[in-house]
This record gives C-alpha cells, structure tokens and sequence, in this order.
C-alpha cells in the first residue's frame, strides 16, 4: 500500500502520531463526560444537549485563557502533567464568579513536532481539571507545527461555556457599604506573574532543581497548580447570597477588585488577617519587593474573594471549612470617598 502519509511527514508532520494521540485522548475525555454530552471526541464540532428546564432566563457565560510563561518552567522540569489543570482552572474560575455553571470546556495544544507521551500528559491534566470543574471535555484542537515552536515546547489555550440563570447572575450590582469580604485560599502562585518569576529565577541564577522545603524542589512549589473553585462557589450560591466574587488573576487585587465594585464603594483589606504561603514570602524577598506590589501581580494567598452581608459572614466560614477550603474574613467595604482607590490594604 502507497504510504500516504510520506511527504508531508517529510516536512515535518507526523500523521500516525496524531492518530495515536487522538484514541488515546478519547478515553481521557471520556472519563469527563457528563450527560448532555451528545457525541465522543474526533467529530468536526462537539455536541451538547442544553437542557434549560430548570432556569427561566438563561445566559451563556464564556471565557478563554492560557497558561502563558508557567509552561517555560514546565518545559524545564519536564513536567506537563499539571499545566492541563492551570488551563481548566484559569478559565472556569473567570465565569463561575458570574455565577455560572461551567457547561463544557475545550483546548488548544500545538507543538513543533508532536510528541505522543508528554501531550498525553499534558491533555491529562486537562481531563484532571474538568473532572474537578464537572466540565466535560466537549474537544479541542491538536496542531503540529514544524519550525513554529522551540524543540520540545509547546503552547496551550483554552474555551470554556457556561450557564447562568439571568435573575441569579452575580455581578457585584448589589455590594454596598457594610458588607463583609471572605477570602479563599489559593494552591500557590496559579497561573499569573511568571513573566517575573522567571526574570527572577534568570537574575538570581535560580535552580528549579534547588529544595523549597523538607519535600519540594523549588521547580515544584511553582508548578503547583491553580485551584479550580466551581464545587465551592456552586455550594455556596445554592444556600446563600454572594453580593459579588472576585477571581484573583492577572492583575492581582488592586486590577480585579474593581470589576465587581460599584463606583460609590470601597474594599478595605486587613493585610494581616490570612496566612502568606511560603513562597510569596520568596518572591517578595528575593525579587525586593514591596507588598503593594506583590499585590498588584499576585494572588499572595487568596485565590477567590466573595463578598457578602454581614449576618451570613460566619455561616459562610463554616460552609467552608466543611467543604475543606480554607477561608478567613479579610476585610469589609465602606462608602468610598471621591477619588479614593477603590482598594485600600492596611499593612
């Protein structure tokens, strides 16, 4: 038989490794399937079966993000199978603040030349994430590239849909003066500010290999990947009212904390009432920074802020700490003077 598949493997393009890959994604998919999927990985769109009985006024929430500079750390620990859980988690938390409910999700891997083992291992993390999130992996696209990508890298983005009942959308409309604001603890860094991290790794000729703690390589401490927060944030919407959420992302908290605040509030944060983890400690130190300025990259600690009345403050803790997150009251909001910066810290 002509072998088909000749010429353009000569250029660069391995097609029997795309297949390999492709039925070794089916199962990972598979095993994140929930019932309104509709068709299997491999058709040219995936289906989904929207069922709309129990909201009145659905609306469709969207996101898309990558992982950015995390994966160059990836690449030097040879370690992809957690960057997949970044990608599922920078972009279901984006709309779960909204309210809603992730409905599917689907990726983007491309690469130079397609190495079948690591990007099963990276679209495992992938699976990982949406297994979390109860986000099936509805598809996505693997490209090969040649000459596009450094040897042995690749990039990787992300989609993801969701649903949300328009009366029950949370859009920070109802703060006022007097509430009281609840942070969530992050898993690390996640996936925003290592364009510096790694200018501080390359200025202070840090090894990735070098031990953090007792169990952890530095490399390691970094990679740990971000916290997906849609089974808390779904519970806590089921039984109380969530005035307004805020993901902490790029742009840390003095960008994000605005998105939610109406123009006539403003966010006082106790700097002292949450633990800092261990490697913000780092960063700070070694980059010389001030807090105020790691608080406008990073997450410093706090993966998720919610902001809620006063009298369901406590209740709210205790929800949270059954359902194993660790959460403390870090601040309130107040009427915000003219011209004031919406987010004030107090150190």
């Amino acid at each position: 038989m002509e072998d088909r598949g000749a010429a353009y493997r000569e250029a660069g393009v391995d097609l029997q490794a795309a297949d390999d890959l492709m039925s070794r994604i089916k199962k990972l998919a598979a095993s994140t399937h929930t019932k309104g999927v509709v068709n299997d990985i491999g058709a040219f769109g995936g289906m989904f079966n929207l069922n709309l009985t129990d909201m009145d006024k659905p609306v469709l929430v969207s996101s898309t993000d990558g992982v950015g500079t995390k994966l160059k750390l990836a690449f030097a620990m040879d370690k992809h199978d957690t960057v997949g859980k970044d990608l599922v988690g920078m972009n279901v938390n984006d709309i779960i603040v909204q309210g809603a409910k992730p409905l599917f999700f689907q990726d983007y891997f491309a690469s130079g030349e397609l190495q079948v083992d690591r990007a099963e291992q990276v679209i495992s993390g992938i699976a990982d994430g949406c297994k979390e999130a109860r986000c099936p992996l509805l598809g996505g696209e693997t490209a090969e590239m040649p000459d596009f990508y450094a040897p042995g890298e690749y990039d990787l983005s992300g989609f993801c849909v969701g649903i949300a009942d328009n009366d029950k959308i949370v859009d920070g409309s109802s703060i006022a003066s007097g509430n009281k604001v609840i942070g969530i603890a992050s898993s690390g860094v996640h996936s925003n500010g290592f364009s510096l991290v790694r200018k501080l790794l390359r200025d202070k000729n840090k090894d990735l290999q070098e031990p953090f703690s007792e169990d952890q390589k530095l490399g390691e401490v970094l990679l740990e990947p971000t916290r997906i927060y849609v089974r808390t944030v779904l519970n806590l919407l089921r039984d109380f009212t969530l005035r307004g959420i805020v993901h902490i992302t790029g742009g840390g908290f003095y960008d994000n904390i605005p998105r939610v605040l109406p123009n006539g509030v403003q966010m006082n944060l106790d700097f002292n009432s949450w633990p800092k983890h261990a490697i913000f400690e780092w960063l700070k130190q070694e980059a010389e920074l001030s807090w105020e300025e790691m608080l406008q990259i990073f997450n410093c600690g706090l993966g998720m802020l919610v902001i809620v009345d006063k009298k369901e403050a406590e209740d709210i803790l205790i929800r949270l700490q059954g359902l194993k997150e660790q959460a403390w009251i870090v601040g309130e909001t107040v009427s915000r003077k003219m011209n004031q910066e919406q987010v004030q810290v107090k150190f």
